[in-house]
């Protein structure tokens, strides 16, 4: 008997390991993310913090895993028997040889549909702006009172009570209780914006509740809730389930909060940190006040020196006049001396030449010179007397101090110290400074 002979063929042997690693590879390349939908069994949670479970159906079952770090992404209350829908990657262990789906998401059945159309209704939000900047009001840095939707009871009001206190002592709260879940709790919360927004007595209004699965904050997630918050006049503060939560309410709200404690420390500022600030500033004002007056009094003292007294220029001007005076009478007498010289040589010649009629006309003459002399130098005296008294008046006018007396002032600008003579030279919110003649006066300018 004749064996025949086998083809010579390249054969390609895998080690257990390389056979486990490409299978691997081949599964988490076609399979890198899918949904899954079954019924939880052998549900165990190891030391670890991670998540074993075998997701199966009436036909076939599919070991798996939820890390520890995704944890906090599981439903609440999830336990065998149950049905659910994860969300993950398929993967090989390749030590056994055994493939599973590690789960990065896992929920009730039924909550992928609340998930689509939360996403539609943030789409339909979205579109209309609700969520733009644009829109948000600007929260008050100190408001006189604060509105809190949530429930009466529960740590979450005990816990914004305790920090308001602690942060600004006797702040006034206002408790709007609420349903923060089941089928009231969309009713409540908007007849709750209603009520406040109609009263407009709060300034800021915190909307809070714990932390709960998708379907405990289904309410957050509505419709009407979103809109009542965008029309709300008052600012509005979402806070919202844990810090991981994010709802409706907290994109359409004026700014969000991570838990309901930390929405209270975004609004009030600390009683004690703003004393302190206030005290500081007043002690800034106080000692450039000081500086400015020191500098003030020092620039004033200086002027003071270098400013003639009206007095001394009084004097001057009367010691000028006297000289003008004895100037003028020697000048006159002078010349009535000479004129009367003149008139007695004149008289002499005529005397000698005994010209009764010339004798007539020339005394009149002498009569009409007599009269226009003395009338111009009584005319000079009257002139100079009238410039004398002309110059007196006008430096008693001008006498800082006896205009102030008739109840004028002297206003300057602050710290500039100039003289307003032109309201253009002052702007709205200006300092300025008035002198009177008794004190001064400090004014803002309103206008």
């Amino acid at each position: 008997m004749v064996t025949p002979e086998l083809p010579v063929v390249e054969r390609k042997i895998f080690s257990v390991s390389e056979l486990n690693r490409e299978i691997k590879q081949i599964l988490e390349k076609k399979y890198a993310f899918v949904w899954i939908s079954g019924e939880i069994s052998n549900m165990s949670k190891a030391a670890s913090g991670h998540v074993y479970l075998t997701l199966k159906d009436r036909k076939s079952q599919i070991l798996s895993v939820i890390f520890r770090t995704q944890t906090r992404l599981l439903s609440k209350n999830l336990e065998n028997g149950m049905q659910v829908t994860g969300f993950g990657r398929v993967s090989v262990y390749e030590p056994r040889g055994t493939y599973q789906i590690i789960l990065e998401y896992l929920e009730k059945s039924g909550i992928g549909e609340l998930i689509v159309e939360l996403e539609a209704l943030k789409a339909k939000l979205r579109t209309e702006g609700l969520f733009e900047d644009k829109y948000k009001k600007e929260l008050p840095f100190l408001p006189a009172k604060i509105a809190v939707i949530t429930s009466p009871t529960g740590a979450v009001i005990e816990d914004i009570l305790n920090i308001s206190q602690r942060r600004f002592e006797n702040i006034p709260i206002q408790i709007v209780p609420v349903s923060v879940q089941g089928k009231d709790a969309i009713h409540d919360i908007v007849n709750a914006f209603n009520l406040l927004n109609d009263r407009m007595e709060a300034d800021v209004i915190i909307l809070a509740r714990g932390g709960g699965s998708v379907e405990d904050l289904q309410p957050f997630n509505s419709e009407r809730v979103a809109r009542a918050i965008f029309t709300s006049t008052i600012p509005v503060v979402s806070a919202v389930g844990h810090e991981t939560d994010y709802t409706i309410s907290d994109l359409v709200a004026d700014l969000r909060a991570p838990t309901p404690s930390a929405a209270v420390e975004l609004i009030l500022p600390i009683k004690t940190d703003l004393t302190f600030g206030i005290e500081a500033a007043r002690q800034r004002v106080a000692n450039r006040m000081q500086i400015l007056l020191d500098s003030t009094h020092s620039r004033l003292t200086e002027l003071s020196k270098r400013i003639v007294h009206p007095h001394k220029k009084l004097d001057d001007l009367r010691l000028r006049i006297d000289e003008l005076h004895e100037r003028l009478v020697r000048t006159t007498t002078s010349k009535l001396q000479h004129n009367e010289t003149q008139l007695n040589w004149w008289y002499d010649r005529i005397m000698a030449w005994q010209p009764d009629q010339q004798l007539k006309e020339l005394d009149e003459k002498i009569k009409h010179y007599m009269d226009q002399l003395t009338k111009f130098g009584y005319d000079i005296i009257l002139h100079h007397r009238h410039r004398l008294q002309s110059t007196i008046t006008a430096l008693t006018a001008l006498n800082p101090k006896a205009v102030l007396q008739r109840g004028f002032s002297i206003t300057q600008t602050l710290p500039a110290k100039e003289i307003v003579r032109n309201a253009n030279q002052v702007a709205e919110n200006d300092e300025l400074e008035i002198i009177l003649a008794k004190g001064m006066l400090r004014v803002k300018n309103l206008d």
